[in-house]
């Protein structure tokens, strides 16, 4: 029950940032759309500031559900990492596109707010990568060398890609975003995966066939 209720609040206080703006909604405003008394808010958050941070949590948790999920799965280290990859793209599409139920349109296009949201979420996203890695590493199916340049290089791939998309210029770069997402993954996929592993799943998939 007390979950469920500091939840409730987390979600109208999120609506009502969209629709209002953080600065125009008030504690007032959270009670009567949640039809809670201000009491009970205090109960949960001694102000504006800790729901705020609450619902900033919450966005940079959303980012990273499907990421996490797959990193939890039974999938083979290397389909964990593509997905992985394949993710951490769509988060920027969803971070930059103009809708409604975007984290954009959240906090009235204020980008300070939207950074604040990514910063989290990449701290997260780097420890599933890093378990990801570790796991191929572990199994002999990365290259140990290459794992360690891997962090470092898609912080800078992705930071690149979000900002080039966060500026502007998205559909007439639309090819280029889609084509730089499929050279990433490729190239990642290929040189991270040893030459072994490579060469085993070669001679499986000739078995199978045969």
């Amino acid at each position: 029950m007390v979950l469920k209720t500091r939840e409730k609040l987390i979600d109208v206080a999120r609506q009502l940032f969209v629709h209002k703006g953080v600065e125009n909604t008030t504690m007032n405003d959270i009670a009567a759309a949640s039809d809670k008394g201000r009491r009970t808010i205090y109960t949960y958050f001694k102000n504006k500031l800790e729901i705020y941070n609450a619902v900033i949590e919450r966005e940079s948790e959303r980012q990273v559900e499907r990421i996490r999920l797959t990193a939890q799965s039974d999938l083979p280290p290397e389909e964990k990492l593509r997905q992985f990859l394949i993710g951490r793209f769509d988060t920027i599409d969803d971070v930059v596109a103009y809708h409604p139920s975007t984290i954009r349109s959240l906090f009235t296009l204020d980008f300070k707010r939207v950074e604040r949201i990514r910063r989290l979420a990449i701290v997260k996203e780097r420890e599933i990568l890093r378990e990801i890695l570790h796991e191929g590493v572990r199994k002999g199916i990365f290259s140990r060398s290459q794992a360690d340049r891997l962090e470092a290089m898609l912080a800078m791939v992705f930071q690149g890609a979000y900002y080039c998309m966060i500026k502007g210029n998205i559909e007439e770069g639309a090819a280029e975003i889609g084509s730089l997402r499929r050279d990433v993954i490729d190239f990642v996929m290929e040189s991270i995966v040893t030459p072994q592993h490579h060469t085993d799943k070669s001679e499986n998939n000739t078995n199978i066939k045969q």
